[in-house]
């Protein structure tokens, strides 16, 4: 694992989409695995610019979500699927046919998981897998004391998750859904590369739990720390736990992988 400390949010987020528009350009058939929430919005703003302004196209590119909620269409406002078409798909060349979300209204919800995990499989695997993490360190869904071996399944919201998610239903924690189909921390673990963007104050604690704390299944993000190729992506205020930032710096300064980045 490794962390790159950005001066302020809008820096982090940028760092993260000119991460994966290189991973684009050097693979332009990437199949990329995508997250949603609010700390995502200004990534896919700085991608759906770059198509804009640079010309990066996702025309060959795979997308695979971790999660989408159980029991709502994918027209209503608050599933995942108008999340991504907003944010993201509706702005560049992207095949709709190529971006897929879990079903959460299909009839046989375990068939769904067991199929989505075939349809990540059958396109070989996910190359690069995007992530934020929760105020309690779960990563997708996977939300404290889910196994670190899980596959994609049904899961259970805490109530932590559903009040941080009431913003895209009126505020309404009444309204969120309580279960969602997610990936499993294993499956996130396949992934070739992973990419973790974390930013705010509110998120200093948990982050470093999560990097620098033991790995422990009830802080789901902790383990990142088993990927091969994991990048953390976060600004100064996000950072300010963590004990072993002028290692970090030092690393970032003299990694060749960043150099004239």
């Amino acid at each position: 694992m490794e962390i790159i400390i950005q001066p302020d949010s809008d820096a982090a987020a940028l760092m993260v989409a000119r991460v994966i528009a290189r991973e684009i350009r050097r693979k332009p058939d990437l199949v990329l695995g995508l997250a949603t929430g609010r700390t995502m919005e200004s990534v896919y703003g700085h991608l759906a610019r770059m198509h804009r302004e640079q010309g990066l196209s996702f025309a060959s590119c795979r997308t695979f979500n971790l999660d989408e909620y159980i029991g709502i269409p994918p027209g209503h406002q608050g599933s995942y699927r108008h999340y991504m078409n907003v944010h993201l798909f509706d702005r560049i060349d992207i095949n709709p046919k190529n971006t897929y979300l879990p079903n959460g209204i299909a009839p046989d919800l375990g068939a769904e998981c067991h199929r989505y995990e075939q349809a990540i499989s059958e396109r070989g695997g996910i190359d690069l897998q995007l992530l934020g993490i929760g105020h309690d360190g779960h990563i997708g869904f996977n939300e404290p004391l889910s196994s670190l071996r899980s596959r994609t399944r049904e899961k259970a919201l805490t109530l932590s998750t559903l009040q941080a998610n009431s913003a895209m239903f009126e505020n309404d924690i009444n309204k969120v859904p309580r279960r969602a189909i997610t990936m499993g921390v294993g499956s996130i673990l396949d992934s070739k590369r992973a990419l973790m963007l974390v930013t705010g104050e509110s998120k200093a604690a948990i982050l470093a739990k999560a990097t620098e704390g033991p790995i422990t299944s009830m802080v789901t993000g902790s383990a990142l720390q088993l990927h091969p190729h994991c990048t953390v992506i976060t600004d100064e205020a996000a950072a300010t736990k963590l004990e072993g930032v002028d290692y970090y710096r030092w690393i970032f300064a003299n990694e060749p992988e960043w150099q004239n980045f």
